[in-house]
């Protein structure tokens, strides 16, 4: 298979990030504002139920799967066979996490009350059955996974204004959520026609062999979904769906920035699963500094502009009546660099290797933390309480990753790359930035008042303003000090998307 441009396959998940921030930001203030936080509260309580459901069901697939698919990219027949062992495994195990939710589903009486709901958001397991997204990421194929998904969030943000028109359409909406995320799995599966052959090949799969590092990569999401769920279903069941609603509302900002932050490391683990197969280590290290470099250039100034606009920002994306949110939000901030990190040290780095126990071990560290906090903060804070454990769990895994990582400093010395790093240059380019977009948050917009009456509309339109204007200002004044300094990977973001932009307008 002919190697594709990482460059390339930045850009297009650059592209299919940008979507994945655009259209929520268009549809999180109306739904917000629509269903209330009792109504969107629900949906994120269903979501978080079914993610257990779903997680048994995929039983590590989709990271396993996209370094094993990796491996034998280039031999279309064992590409096959390997895909047609990891669906056969997915399926066996979805029909295994119907048997329990179904009984659930009627002895449970916070499920039993919503059963549309949790029916409709439980069709994630078929989709991710039939979706095989692991392969395509196993192939590089970035530009077709950011147009199908682009295609169908366009689909299902039309749709949300039409459907959502009272706050008793949070059944809806929970389709929609589905529908946006998981309904392209359908042509991802006739898709595949291009890459394998959906042949059968009885009595030459292999199912015993993927067993084992399947368990670890199931081990491993196990760990991760108890603190990325928890919180939802703790807070639903500890205190009110309102609550719930609060915290999803931070956690809805704070993730759409995770997806930005960590995009460039997402393309990067077919490569470096491929590198590593192939004893490229030069290339390998070459990459995974980069990422690095990347992830504390772009995630600091993303968390301290967010922790100081975090008032516009609940208030632009789910309004008035989610105004306990704000703290939640400037609490959980600290994680898109935690996260950032431990995404290339464990995902980027850790997995390539062969590595899989120290990033279970992270996150079982990180998940026990985060169970034992919300235990004792969720009663006395709620959501902040949540917030509060989840930005602890982070920083552990982070430790316990770069703990672990000392074991193999000498063979792979990717620690090194922490001392590389400007960490004085980002600090002063934050340090100018804030007063360069702070006074924004001051700024009333008030001759929006002069031509626009309803008051939600004109509350909404002020916020976004002080959003914009100090971004601007914030992220201007950042990247004009850093490239003054003359931050390497400043430089080199300015050179790939200046060189993007010459090709697209065919200067030379």
């Amino acid at each position: 298979m002919a190697e594709k441009s990482i460059k390339k396959n930045f850009v297009m998940n650059a592209i299919l990030t940008v979507s994945s921030i655009l259209f929520p930001m268009i549809s999180f203030p109306y739904v917000n504002r629509v269903l209330g936080p009792d109504g969107t509260g629900t949906v994120d309580f269903a979501a978080s139920i079914i993610g257990y459901f779903s997680m048994v069901a995929l039983m590590g697939i989709p990271t396993y799967g996209i370094r094993i698919c990796a491996q034998v990219r280039d031999d279309k027949i064992k590409l096959s066979k390997t895909v047609h062992e990891l669906m056969i495994i997915n399926f066996v195990m979805t029909l295994f996490s119907y048997l329990i939710f179904l009984p659930a589903l009627f002895l449970v009486p916070d499920m039993r009350t919503e059963k549309a709901l949790f029916l409709i958001v439980s069709s994630t397991l078929w989709f991710n059955l039939i979706g095989i997204d692991y392969m395509y990421k196993a192939l590089e194929e970035y530009s077709y996974i950011t147009i199908r998904s682009i295609i169908f969030k366009l689909i299902a943000l039309v749709t949300t204004f039409f459907l959502i028109k009272s706050k008793g359409d949070y059944v809806a909406y929970g389709f929609l959520s589905i529908f946006a995320a998981s309904a392209s799995n359908i042509f991802n599966f006739f898709h595949a026609r291009k890459y394998i052959s959906f042949k059968p090949r009885f009595g030459q799969y292999e199912i015993r062999k993927h067993l084992k590092p399947i368990l670890l990569f199931f081990a491993m999401t196990c760990a991760t979904q108890i603190y990325l769920n928890l919180d939802k279903a703790m807070i639903g069941f500890m205190t009110t769906k309102t609550d719930v609603g609060y915290y999803g509302a931070a956690i809805k900002i704070k993730t759409i920035l995770v997806t930005l932050v960590t995009s460039l490391g997402t393309v990067l683990l077919p490569r470096a699963s491929y590198y590593v197969e192939q004893n490229m280590m030069d290339e390998f290290r070459r990459i995974t500094e980069k990422a690095l470099k990347f992830v504390f250039v772009v995630a600091t100034p993303l968390m301290a502009f967010f922790m100081l606009f975090a008032t516009p920002s609940i208030m632009f994306v789910s309004g008035e009546e989610y105004l306990p949110a704000i703290p939640t939000m400037m609490i959980v901030m600290p994680t898109l660099v935690f996260i950032g990190i431990t995404n290339i040290l464990g995902i980027q780095i850790l997995i390539p290797l062969g590595k899989e126990k120290y990033v279970l071990y992270s996150e079982i560290a990180g998940a026990i933390v985060d169970f034992v906090l919300n235990i004792f903060l969720i009663p006395i804070l709620k959501a902040d309480g949540a917030a509060l454990g989840t930005t602890v769990a982070e920083l552990v895994v982070l430790i316990v990753q770069c703990i672990l990582l000392r074991k193999i400093r000498k063979e792979h010395p990717i620690l090194g790359v922490f001392k590389k790093i400007k960490y004085w240059k980002i600090v002063v380019a934050i340090a100018v930035a804030i007063p360069c977009g702070i006074w924004a948050r001051w700024l009333k917009f008030s001759f929006y008042g002069s031509f626009i009456k309803k008051a939600s509309i004109r509350i909404l339109l002020e916020n976004v303003s002080i959003i914009a204007v100090g971004g601007i200002l914030f992220f201007l004044g950042y990247y004009v000090i850093m490239m003054l300094l003359k931050d390497d990977m400043m430089k080199e973001i300015t050179n790939t998307v200046f060189g993007k932009l010459k090709k697209m307008t065919g200067k030379k």
